[in-house]
């Protein structure tokens, strides 16, 4: 008979739950290191140079960007569909992982909801601009009609989009905080008394006092919200694929896109939370926390979406060619031969070459080749967007309307911007809240032990 060993502990150094507490919390209670505000000083350089190019596309109107009568959608939709899905791993370490008990989550989900917040945001700001009068998005939402006749077009994946961002950002923020209550009220019990800190911080916590009567109550409750949040992972991207999939337009009317897209946005978005965890957990030291083990499962989901993303690279050439459609498989060889080959092969070699790494377990479990093959993956995720948008549409059915698409300045400063915005919202959230559960981590403290 083989006598069953012991599982290895999620949480390394043999920590006491006092430990853990002042470790967790030690990043929101001292002076930031001189590093960090070196850090927040150029992403907030970048932020201001992305405010820079919106007011610019406010006043000046659409014509800063490189978009022309055939290229309609560009750098703004690669751009929204890329944020979009950087937030999908957040709900699905936070939401799935949690209804599968898979307790290796408890390290990284805070951090990671947060992501997917600031990448909800950042994702938002393109609808808004795209819309060309933005003054007048509140019509797009479901608020009381009193316009008379004049609604909006439900026909357009512009609404689409803004019900999709509305609600899984609404979601998303609701379920962070309620996770985030109970450390809420331990940095209350923290704070020195009568400091603002600890007035602010009675009024989030919601009188929290870790009773068994709150706690039994807040598991029903988080329950009810991953169930909520769980769909979610799955509609929102695939709505998002609708923007494409309901066209006529070669490249795009493929009833493979939901998926696609869902599986490309876990892809993508668990490349973010591993390039920001890997730097995390050596900057903050917590690599006791995030251990290797941590990496090396998220690696494997890597791993995993990676596989059904090539495999939907795959499907669409063979279907392409399959269809017997002319028009369909001038779309795929033109994006492996024509003028964007480049993007095209870019796109190949990050999302189909790189995952392969990932077979090997010393690959797996090395923090800076991760970090490495991470950032690839982020890169080759936008040339994915970019590669499905612009390829389709600069060669139309009509030769005499083909042209070429260049973007100009101001997408790439907004964009930068999204950038500035997402990191600077990312490095508060390390220095006010903390990074990890540790009411969480806490509950899984001793496993592995006998």
């Amino acid at each position: 008979m083989h006598e069953a060993h012991p599982a290895s502990p999620l949480i390394e150094g043999n920590k006491t739950y006092r430990q853990v507490t002042d470790e967790v919390f030690r990043p929101t209670e001292s002076k930031p290191p001189r590093a960090w505000f070196i850090a927040i000083a150029i992403t907030l350089s970048m932020l201001s140079l992305g405010g820079w190019a919106i007011f610019n596309t406010l006043t000046k109107g659409i014509g800063t960007w490189g978009l022309n009568k055939t290229v309609g959608w560009a750098f703004d939709i690669t751009n929204f569909v890329f944020w979009v899905g950087i937030g999908h791993a957040g709900t699905l370490i936070s939401a799935i992982l949690f209804l599968f008990r898979q307790h290796w989550r408890t390290s990284i989900n805070r951090a990671a909801e947060a992501m997917t917040i600031f990448a909800v945001m950042c994702a938002g700001l393109f609808p808004i601009i795209h819309m060309g009068r933005p003054w007048v998005g509140h019509w797009a939402l479901p608020l009381p009609n009193t316009r008379g006749p004049l609604w909006v077009n439900f026909r357009s994946p512009l609404l689409w989009d803004v019900f999709a961002i509305s609600t899984y950002f609404i979601v998303s923020a609701v379920f962070w905080y309620i996770g985030l209550v109970p450390d809420l009220a331990t940095q209350r019990d923290r704070a020195p008394e009568g400091s603002t800190k600890k007035r602010i911080l009675s009024i989030l916590s919601l009188g929290w006092n870790g009773s068994n009567r709150r706690w039994t109550r807040y598991e029903t409750v988080y329950g009810l919200l991953a169930g909520l949040a769980t769909p979610l992972v799955v509609s929102v991207h695939t709505i998002v694929s609708w923007d494409f999939a309901t066209s006529v337009i070669p490249g795009w009317h493929a009833t493979l896109f939901p998926p696609y897209f869902v599986a490309g946005a876990v892809f993508s978005g668990f490349a973010m939370v591993l390039s920001l965890m890997i730097v995390a957990r050596k900057v903050m030291d917590f690599e006791e926390y995030i251990t290797k083990a941590h990496l090396e499962a998220m690696a494997k989901v890597l791993l995993l979406t990676g596989m059904i993303v090539s495999f939907a690279y795959a499907t669409e050439f063979f279907i392409a060619w399959y269809s017997g459609n002319p028009y369909e498989r001038y779309v795929f060889l033109n994006r492996a031969t024509g003028p964007f080959k480049w993007a095209f092969w870019a796109m190949f070699t990050c999302n189909v070459v790189t995952p392969h790494f990932l077979w090997s377990k010393k690959v797996r479990t090395t923090p800076w080749i991760l970090f490495i093959l991470s950032i690839f993956v982020n890169i080759g995720m936008w040339f994915e967007r970019f590669v499905i948008i612009v390829t389709s549409l600069h060669r139309d059915y009509l030769p005499s309307s083909w042209t070429n698409y260049t973007p100009t300045f101001n997408e790439a400063a907004t964009f930068i911007g999204t950038f500035g915005l997402f990191l600077t919202l990312f490095l508060l959230f390390c220095r006010v809240l903390p990074m990890i559960a540790a009411s969480e981590v806490k509950g899984v403290l001793k496993n592995g032990d006998h």
